[in-house]
């Protein structure tokens, strides 16, 4: 493994998705997690599928300012709107997709476009699912 510049650390304990807590070695995320109404649970609490959608959407927005940064390219606003689902598939395992829609304001198309796929090939998250499971990305400007 390449040496880390961070390494986040998480627990899980309880009964997982079903009911049990995450939390992290700094205490500073410690939330009970359910599984969502729709997939037939109880809701009330968070589940894996939102804290990955937060941390995708979070650090593809970060890449996105970087890259623009970089490209000396600014923009008035910006969001990440990032959709994680979970799918059943054959054997009884499960899978993800993702859909990340990023939204620019002073911009035209062609730059936002640009942009996005520049921050996807920067953001670890993007890096890490590259391949693994479907994604989809747009960009919407103001």
């Amino acid at each position: 493994m390449a040496d880390s510049i961070y390494t986040a650390v998480a627990t899980s304990t309880g009964d997982g998705r079903a009911g049990g807590r995450a939390a992290t070695d700094d205490g500073v995320l410690d939330l009970t997690l359910a599984v969502p109404t729709a997939m037939g649970g109880p809701g009330g609490g968070t589940n894996p599928e939102q804290l990955f959608a937060a941390g995708w959407a979070s650090c593809f927005h970060s890449a996105l300012k970087g890259v623009a940064a970089a490209q000396k390219i600014t923009f008035t606003d910006s969001a990440v709107v990032a959709e994680v689902g979970i799918h059943a598939e054959e054997g009884g395992a499960y899978g993800l997709s993702a859909a990340l829609h990023v939204e620019l304001a002073g911009v035209d198309q062609a730059t936002a476009d640009q942009l996005i796929e520049a921050a996807h090939k920067v953001c670890p998250y993007s890096n890490a699912t590259r391949g693994n499971i479907p994604v989809t990305i747009d960009a919407t400007v103001a």
